[in-house]
């Protein structure tokens, strides 16, 4: 034992070793892992942009490697480098018109060439950092565009689906269409019409063998059908053709004249980069409606989103690939399949490239007629009846309008430039056009102002102001957003002017909204954030600065507040609002009250419903009970109060909403949450028994819970709040006067929850499913269930 342990004269002889510090261990590099939700949605997208690719490669007239060559790149560089995670870029419908224009002028080589340029001058763009600017583009124009180019795919791939070949323009080819309808080649004809078939009826299986289905792309068993039954069948038409890799074309110098190539850039470069950034808009859309997403997935970063974009459409171009953009179709598919990082549009790159390298024999067997058939059904698609209706509302259908026949009869460029034209025009039109109407009611003169208030109207203002006679009562409705300087004084002169003469003045907005200046402050010192509880104006002189109980006669209560708090506000109202408010209120009586909405609220003192919706007198028919509960028809036990008041709201007085406001803290929600069974039936347990759906509705195991802003409630008594407005929405389509006025389409529902603590308002947001509050203004798309 001894000899294994050294002794201290052996320990003195050796050389003292110094111990460095320990370092902490090297980290391990870290391994690509893949999730399997990419996984799985890579595998979906895949499954879309297979077929999608070569018909729009056939739909332009390229090579049909190409299509491939661009959804590799779109998947691998786009997806790696740009700034919108989820969205899957690749050959898009919207570049069908302006890449055949390039082949049929310049043929394959240049028009790679020049998707090279194109990509290049993205990058120069998202170096400059001008993404941004690329939405200011009117809505109108980009739907209108859009169609144009959809309307130009189906007339052209019509002529396949029949077994013809397309012409090189929309006229041609409606020109041709007789001829081609005159000599129909009937196997191409059935295999378009059975791809046809399958690509819409797959979506609507109905029953749960539906679901199961539904989750394979309608697009590849559309395609698969019409493959397998032309291939069992044996007919003879074209199918598609890949030639080996070895001869596969790539981008040559550009060859032509140099400005055609510079307005060739130009269009491929603007068509590319609008589409991609609305493109990433729009998944940020998607994205905000999965709760789970918003924390794993950054929001898109347009300059970035524009420089993947162009390194992109630079390989693609170099490789022989058409031009590359994000795709509306892919791009929501990856959403809804799940996916969580960008990792699933890479995947799905190198699904393709795998493809392409091994699947060669089996794409052969495609029907030329079946990819012709699913790229004209979706040019029809790309002609939205909803873009349609929304343009119309929004008075912009002639900007639509133009632009469609624009890209349709001169081309993508020439039509949107067009179109640009035409909105400008109408811009300046609504600017300069102001209707100024004067007419006499009852004594009172008014002057109505519909449109932009601005100096080249200020001569027909005069003229119309000066035909109010002195000391007269007059109205101002100014109906418009903008009134510039010249107009301002102008108005404002003869304002003081007839004050002077004795005369009164009131000045309205859109519906009647006075519009007010600031009253001076002078004789009070409160000021609208002033804080209300029991509060009144304090001035020096006032004897409302004596402190509460230091008058005499007045008695004070055990908290010290004063007895005589309400004939205080009254007084003060009197003394310092009315004043204000008394031609508002004079207005009110004699023309009646006409409310827009209907507001059905809980009786909780906290809730300011004219604070919280900015509104006014006359603007809210406001009903309040405990809970904001609404009775189902026939459960009111001899309280029809609520039932009452909606009808009135809905068929007297035609208001165009109905809001069920809850908020938070909410005591009857606690009370329904709390109570027993049994005990005495109380008038409160009477009452709240009209909550008790609203508890079911939370228990239900098959119903999505509610959740505030992306976020779940904070407890239990939230999450009822929550639901309690979304059942009451239910019970209001109940009532006969709500259902009928709904299917008239005259009214809208629509579901608020207000925080008292966080003072901020939520609205409820059509989630497709999910019952989802907003923050009202957070988001520009918010929609509301009708």
């Amino acid at each position: 034992m001894s000899a294994c342990v050294p002794t201290r004269a052996a320990d003195s002889t050796r050389p003292r070793r110094i111990h460095e510090p320990h370092s902490p261990p090297p980290t391990p590099p870290r391994r690509f892992r893949i999730a399997g939700a990419d996984l799985s949605a890579s595998i979906a997208v895949f499954l879309i942009a297979l077929p999608l690719s070569l018909g729009i490669a056939l739909a332009t007239g390229a090579p049909l490697q190409a299509g491939l060559v661009a959804a590799a790149v779109g998947g691998l560089v786009a997806g790696r480098l740009g700034g919108s995670p989820l969205q899957v870029s690749g050959p898009a419908a919207g570049l069908t018109v302006v890449t055949a224009d390039l082949i049929h002028r310049y043929g394959w080589r240049t028009t790679c060439a020049i998707t090279v340029l194109a990509g290049a001058a993205q990058l120069g763009l998202g170096c400059l950092r001008v993404a941004r600017t690329a939405l200011a583009v009117s809505p109108a124009i980009v739907h209108g565009m859009l169609a144009g180019i959809g309307v130009t795919i189906a007339v052209a791939q019509l002529h396949i689906v029949l077994g013809g070949t397309p012409q090189s323009s929309v006229l041609d080819n409606l020109r041709a269409l007789p001829n081609q309808l005159a000599h129909v080649h009937p196997a191409a004809v059935s295999m378009s019409v059975l791809t046809l078939t399958l690509l819409f009826a797959w979506p609507r299986i109905p029953g749960r063998i539906g679901q199961l289905l539904r989750k394979i792309p309608a697009a590849l068993v559309a395609v698969a059908g019409a493959t397998v039954t032309a291939s069992l069948a044996g007919l003879i038409l074209p199918k598609v053709d890949l030639p080996s890799w070895s001869s596969h074309a790539l981008a040559g110098l550009p060859e032509g004249p140099v400005l055609g190539i510079a307005a060739a850039v130009l269009a491929v470069t603007l068509v590319c980069s609008v589409q991609s950034l609305l493109g990433a808009v729009a998944v940020d859309k998607l994205v905000a409606k999965r709760p789970d997403l918003q924390t794993r997935v950054t929001r898109s970063d347009l300059d970035r989103e524009l420089l993947g974009q162009g390194a992109a459409n630079m390989v693609s171009g170099a490789l022989g690939g058409l031009p590359v953009a994000g795709v509306a179709v892919r791009s929501s598919a990856n959403v809804q399949a799940g996916a969580v990082s960008r990792n699933s549009t890479m995947v799905h790159g190198v699904f393709v490239v795998v493809a392409a390298l091994l699947m060669v024999p089996i794409l052969e067997l495609i029907p030329l007629a079946s990819l012709a058939a699913l790229v004209m059904a979706v040019g029809i698609q790309m002609v939205s009846l909803h873009h349609i209706r929304t343009v119309t509302r929004h008075r912009e259908v002639l900007v639509y309008a133009v632009t469609t026949l624009g890209v349709v009869v001169l081309g993508v460029l020439q039509g949107v430039a067009l179109g640009v034209s035409v909105a400008v025009g109408v811009a300046l039109n609504r600017l300069a056009r102001t209707r100024i109407t004067h007419e006499e009611k009852e004594g009172v003169h008014y002057v109505r102002v519909r449109g932009q208030l601005t100096f080249l109207a200020v001569p027909r203002l005069s003229r119309a102001l000066h035909l109010i006679p002195q000391g007269a009562d007059a109205v101002v409705e100014l109906d418009g957003s903008f009134m510039d300087h010249a107009a301002y004084e102008s108005l404002h002169d003869w304002r003081n002017a007839h004050f002077a003469g004795g005369g009164a003045v009131e000045l309205t907005g859109r519906a009647g909204t006075r519009i007010a200046e600031p009253a001076s402050s002078a004789h009070c010192r409160c000021r609208p954030w002033t804080p209300w509880r029991n509060h009144h104006c304090e001035t020096s002189a006032s004897p409302q600065s004596v402190p509460s109980g230091d008058r005499p006669g007045e008695s004070v209560g055990p908290d010290g507040r004063s007895g005589h708090q309400l004939a205080r506000g009254i007084s003060a109202f009197q003394r310092n609002t009315a004043p204000l408010v008394r031609d508002e209120l004079a207005r009110l009586a004699r023309e009646g009250q006409r409310p827009s909405q209907l507001f059905l609220t809980c009786a909780d003192s906290r809730l300011v419903t004219s604070m919280i919706t900015s509104s006014g007198p006359g603007d809210l028919f406001v009903v309040r009970n405990v809970g904001n509960l609404v009775p189902l028809p026939g459960k009111e036990s001899g309280d029809d109060s609520v039932a009452a008041a909606i009808e009135y709201a809905v068929d007297v007085l035609k208001v165009r909403s109905i809001t069920v406001c809850g908020h938070s803290g909410c005591g009857a929600m606690q009370a329904l949450l709390t109570s027993e069974p049994g005990g005495a039936p109380t008038p409160l347990k009477r009452w709240l028994r009209h909550g008790q759906p609203s508890l079911e509705r939370m228990a239900a195991k098959d119903r999505p819970w509610a959740r505030l802003a992306g976020r779940a409630p904070a407890d239990a008594v939230e999450q009822l709040c929550l639901t309690n407005v979304v059942q009451q929405l239910e019970h209001l389509r109940a009532h006969e006067s709500v259902a009928r006025a709904l299917r008239e389409g005259v009214l809208e529902l629509h579901g608020m929850y207000f925080h008292v603590g966080e003072a901020q308002a939520y609205l409820l947001a059509d989630g497709e499913g999910d019952e989802l509050f907003d923050h009202v203004g957070a988001a520009e798309d918010m929609r509301h269930p009708a």
